[in-house]
This record gives structure tokens, C-alpha cells and sequence, in this order.
């Protein structure tokens, strides 16, 4: 559902197909979380991080220069190993040309708390390649908490309040793409900010929900 002055589109489609169809996103800033490796069932964990990698820059390469890429993701842990996503994004800005000009924290759990192997956060990465933000501007580095989720790989709400806020406070786009969008919470979220939405979702049960998802908290 999207308010009258919004638009929300969304495409039941693979992601990396639609990207590769577009050109630059232009008027668009994109936020977006990408799958898992448990969301794959074929992958070895080095075969994953080079889809992550590679699958970021794609992403980036379709931001136009003046908009914002933001990844909302959390690291993972393999036999006793951590996985930074974080740097696996930077790896990716760095062959595409992207600066990576805000990094948040997102609290998972409780400052303090002992995750016994799950990460107690999540980062919320922002590339660009022109955009420098206003540090009249600033938001905050670390969110208390991502607020509510739809399903358990949902991102928060404060999360996407927080990734929407700062699109419309440092870039002139004033629509949000999401080629991973899941039920559609960054999307509702744009549209209850005022901005225009689009999604991409290969799960025809989740593309249904992202084109009706209504945001679970107030904008204000």
C-alpha cells in the first residue's frame, strides 16, 4: 500500500537478471540487504563470497553518481571463522569506484550481551561516488536496536527509517530501489517517507507482500 503522492512497483524477478537488463538507476538511491549463504544450497563458502563480491558491484554500478548505495548486512560465522560482509562490500566499492561515506551499527542484541557466535549487530555500509555528506547532517553511528521485521531475514524498520533519512537528507533521488527486497520494508518505508519505490523479488510469495506491505512504524 503506498500513500497518493507514492509510487511501489514491483518486479517478480531474479535480481541479478533485472540489474543486468537497466541501465544507471537515474533519480534513484538503492538500499538493500543481499541473501545469505544459507539461502543457497549449492555454494561453498568461498563460492559465495565471490558471488557476494561480485554481486555488490553490480548493484553499485547501476547507483547513479549522485545517488546512495546502502547495504544492510550482518556477518556470519564458519567453523570458528567470521565472515565480514563489511568488507566484502568494500572490496566490491573499491573495483567499482565507489567511497564508502557512512558506516552505522545496527544493535542486534543488547550492548553486552554474549551472542555465543551470532554477531550482537549489523552494519548499515553507505557508497557513493560523488555524494559527500553534510556533516550539518549527521545522523547517528549506532542504532539501539533495528526495529520491527515482517520475517526473520526482514530488515528493521529503524534500520530502513534510518537508510531512508539519510538518502533524503544528502541526495536529490527521491526513489528507492531494492533489487533484493524481500517482504518490502525498506519499500513501505520509502513510500511512508514520500518516496517513490521500487523492488525486485525472485519469491512470488514475497513479491505479493512487498506490493501491499504497509510500514509498521510511523515516519515521524
Amino acid at each position: 500500500m503506498t500513500s497518493p503522492q507514492t509510487e511501489r512497483t514491483i518486479h517478480h524477478a531474479n535480481a541479478l537478471t533485472w540489474l543486468k537488463s537497466q541501465g544507471v538507476l537515474t533519480g534513484c538511491s538503492i538500499v538493500t540487504s543481499m541473501p545469505d549463504i544459507s539461502e543457497f544450497s549449492k555454494f561453498t563458502l568461498d563460492e559465495y563470497k565471490t558471488w557476494f563480491t561480485d554481486t555488490a558491484a553490480l548493484v553499485l554500478s547501476h547507483c547513479p553518481d549522485d545517488g546512495l548505495t546502502i547495504f544492510f548486512q550482518t556477518d556470519i560465522k564458519r567453523d570458528g571463522v567470521w565472515i565480514d560482509k563489511g568488507y566484502l562490500c568494500q572490496k566490491a566499492a573499491e573495483n567499482t569506484g565507489h567511497a564508502l561515506v557512512a558506516h552505522k551499527i545496527i544493535c542486534r542484541a543488547a550492548p553486552g550481551a554474549v551472542g555465543f557466535g551470532r554477531p550482537a549487530y549489523s552494519h548499515l555500509l553507505c557508497f557513493s561516488k560523488d555524494i559527500r555528506p553534510d556533516i550539518s547532517k549527521s545522523f547517528a553511528d549506532v542504532l539501539p536496536e533495528a526495529g520491527e521485521v515482517t520475517w526473520t531475514r526482514g530488515m528493521g524498520t529503524k534500520a530502513c527509517l534510518l537508510a531512508c533519512r539519510m538518502i533524503i537528507a544528502h541526495t536529490n533521488t527521491r526513489t528507492i530501489v531494492d533489487p533484493f527486497c524481500g517482504h518490502g520494508s525498506v519499500l513501505a518505508v520509502a513510500n511512508d517517507l514520500g518516496l517513490n519505490a521500487i523492488g525486485v523479488e525472485l519469491s512470488l510469495k514475497r513479491a505479493n507482500k512487498a506490493r501491499s506491505l504497509v510500514s509498521l512504524n510511523p515516519s515521524s
